[in-house]
């Protein structure tokens, strides 16, 4: 509000208050000319107040003849008194005190909620130094930041340091840090991903070809699967297939009755 209303160029006008003469027929021309441009700028101030509120807060300030006062309406609204503003301002300290950062909590977020009091306590009456503001943000980091707390305290003079210097250097030291931790990370993945690239083509290859890989010792799935097949003699390979596409049954025991030498029909012939 205080920016919008200065934007206007009539701050001084509620800070100040304007007040009206008794009798305005003794006045000069320069002064009577001077009454109406402080007139202009009250009334200004007063129609942006009357613009920025809501229509609860509007209420509020209806009757008000000046800018000033409408003003003070408004202050003592959201501020309160003076025993109000005591109490606020012991619960705001209170809460500076007791704040600290968490372990997941970046840096600037941290930092704005210190600045965040800090701003609170200055809207109601208690300004803090700059100083005060950054020791308060060095004590309360978590351990993760000893090492740049010890070298920013021996290094810098924290009556110059400022909020927002400190900051800077906090995030550039989380950063590294977070980088150094991510690195043993990625090693390891990549590491993961060699070896499956290595064994991969090993498993693929010996798969099938009668090696020894991961699925069977010496033969392959599909080798097993035809020998079972074809029986448990010597015969089964392409060369078992005689003249004219006729099979040779030569050394083949049939499963059935254990015999060799014949087909399944020559086993079912005798039964009736």
């Amino acid at each position: 509000m205080k920016a919008l209303i200065g934007s206007q160029e009539v701050w001084e006008v509620v800070e100040n208050g304007h007040q009206e003469p008794e009798d305005v027929g003794e006045m000069t021309i320069a002064q009577i000319a001077t009454l109406k441009a402080t007139r202009a700028k009250d009334k200004t101030a007063l129609y942006v107040l009357y613009r920025a509120v809501d229509e609860s807060d509007f209420e509020k300030i209806a009757n008000a003849m000046s800018s000033k006062e409408a003003w003070n309406i408004l202050e003592k609204a959201y501020k309160g008194d003076n025993r109000v503003k005591q109490v606020r301002l012991q619960t705001l300290r209170s809460e500076l005190e007791r704040i600290r950062m968490k372990e997941d909590e970046g840096v600037a977020e941290y930092v704005s909620r210190v600045e965040t009091i800090a701003n609170q306590l200055d809207r109601n009456g208690e300004t803090l130094p700059t100083c005060r503001v950054v020791e308060k943000i060095l004590r309360s980091l978590t351990d993760d930041f000893e090492n740049i707390v010890c070298a920013i305290e021996e290094s810098k003079d924290l009556t110059e340091f400022s909020a927002e210097e400190l900051a800077g250097s906090l995030e550039a030291h989380e950063q590294r840090r977070r980088k150094k931790e991510e690195e043993p990370l990625d090693q390891t993945l990549q590491a993961k991903a060699t070896i499956w690239e290595k064994n991969v083509p090993y498993t693929q290859n010996t798969q099938g070809r009668g090696g020894r890989g991961r699925g069977g010792y010496g033969r392959s799935q599909e080798q097993v699967s035809q020998q079972n097949w074809r029986g448990r003699g010597q015969g089964g390979g392409r060369g078992d297939r005689g003249r004219g596409g006729q099979s040779n049954n030569s050394g083949v025991e049939f499963f059935k009755c254990g015999k060799y030498d014949h087909f399944a029909k020559d086993c079912y012939s005798g039964v009736k």
